[in-house]
């Protein structure tokens, strides 16, 4: 390619990639980020089921190449207050319901609720305790301060005027609260975690401890719309002991998991498919399938979540690893601007390049053209070598025309014309 040509296409193409360019970065103004690797979710006690919990999560995502940091914590309400704060790595927690709603937290968005937490509560008593107003004067366990399940019991307890002027509440969890009621110290006791719960099977079969079966339950999920009434049913527990030995009537609160209303959309829904794969399966109070729920009685449901579990994950995260599925969706944004410009300029350039090449053929007919009306209308042959010079100059410039070989037909003709022309003057 000659050096005239190579100008020639860089006059054309400049342009062309100047606007691409400009598509370019229009487009990436739309573009979302790229999901971070590592993110954090804050859970409870590393005893408790919560970050057991947190901890699957983190095998699942780990299979996308996502980084999920399980963080333990005092409970629910410790969970709350590092989601709302800007200064911390936290984006996910789990949290008890009833701890928090959308008007105390607007940050915060509900991916779903995900499993039930019975609310137990044990009591030591001659006789049987159906109400929470028995406990009225008591010494009870309500929990550390922090956790959800004070936050909780001190919810349940406000109704029926039990408070700390006319109750002691005990700030005590986990084995410390066990010991309390093994020993006499305490009175009553609560507890939220599933029926596997190694402290909730010793409390069980605590002598003289017996588990209330609240006879106001169904009133209790009126109050409290992240309630739910669930039944114990006789000998679920121990068949053999049978253990309970009646029905138990119980209420439950539903974990929530949430996250900042910021968190990526794509780890969205990474995270509503591991809570999908780990709490899909039915248990003692629930059917299978029946968790995660996309509701929430409390919190905004996040839109990124809401499609995440009406259409799963789409077509290219089944076919294609993590990233590269979502580097695509990301760049779906930048197609029809960049299509919108990159179709006209496919045809645009070529055009006009052709047109170029036209131009200047026929500006050289034109100059040919009027050389030749010169020599004809001139009588005197003493010009002609003026006009041949001429004649050189303009043949000199039309072999320098980069023609493609579209043009050759063209071009031919104008050397022919140009020789044509030349015949008309005198030989040297």
């Amino acid at each position: 390619m000659t050096r005239q040509q190579w100008i020639e296409l860089i006059l054309l193409f400049t342009p062309a990639l100047l606007v691409v360019a400009g598509a370019f970065w229009f487009a990436s103004r739309f573009v979302e980020p790229e999901p971070p690797k590592r993110i954090a979710i804050i859970t409870a006690s590393q005893t408790g089921g919560y970050f057991a919990t947190g901890t699957r999560y983190a095998a699942i995502l780990k299979r996308s190449g996502v980084t999920l940091d399980v963080v333990p914590s005092a409970g629910s309400v410790e969970n709350v207050k590092k989601l709302l704060d800007p200064a911390s790595n936290i984006q996910v927690a789990l949290l008890q319901g009833g701890t928090t709603n959308s008007k105390d937290t607007p940050g915060i968005v509900s991916l779903g609720r995900v499993f039930l937490e019975p609310v137990w509560v044990f009591y030591r008593s001659e006789g049987t305790a159906d109400k929470l107003a028995d406990l009225a004067g008591k010494r009870i366990v309500v929990g550390p301060v922090g956790s959800g399940t004070r936050a909780l019991a001190l919810e349940m307890l406000k109704p029926n005027g039990i408070t700390e002027t006319n109750a002691t509440l005990l700030g005590l969890s986990g084995n410390d609260a066990i010991e309390a009621m093994r020993k006499g110290d305490a009175d009553a006791a609560f507890f939220t975690s599933s029926a596997e719960s190694p402290q909730i099977q010793t409390m069980l079969r605590l002598p003289d401890v017996k588990l209330m079966s609240f006879q106001q339950a169904e009133a209790y999920t009126r109050l409290f719309p992240f309630l739910s009434r669930i039944v114990l049913p006789k000998g679920a527990i121990d068949l053999v002991k049978n253990i309970p030995a009646q029905d138990v009537e119980m209420v439950a609160a539903v974990a929530a998991l949430v996250a900042r209303e910021d968190l990526h959309p794509a780890l969205v829904g990474l995270l509503v498919e591991a809570a999908k794969e780990v709490h899909s399966r039915g248990g003692m109070f629930n059917r299978t399938r029946e968790f995660p729920k996309v509701e929430d009685p409390e919190l905004e449901l996040s839109d990124d979540a809401q499609r995440a579990y009406q259409l799963g994950p789409s077509w290219l995260h089944r076919v294609l690893p993590f990233w590269m599925a979502t580097f695509i969706e990301r760049m779906k944004v930048m197609i029809l601007p960049i299509a919108t410009i990159m179709l006209p300029l496919i045809k645009l350039v070529p055009a006009i390049y052709r047109w170029r090449v036209r131009r200047r053929l026929l500006y050289w007919y034109g100059q040919l053209k009027r050389l030749e009306h010169r020599i004809a209308s001139s009588p005197d042959r003493s010009n002609d070598d003026k006009y041949r010079s001429q004649l050189e100059s303009i043949e000199q410039s039309v072999m320098a025309i980069p023609v493609p070989a579209t043009f050759n037909e063209q071009f031919y003709s104008l050397r022919a014309a140009v020789d044509l022309v030349r015949n008309r003057l005198k030989p040297v």
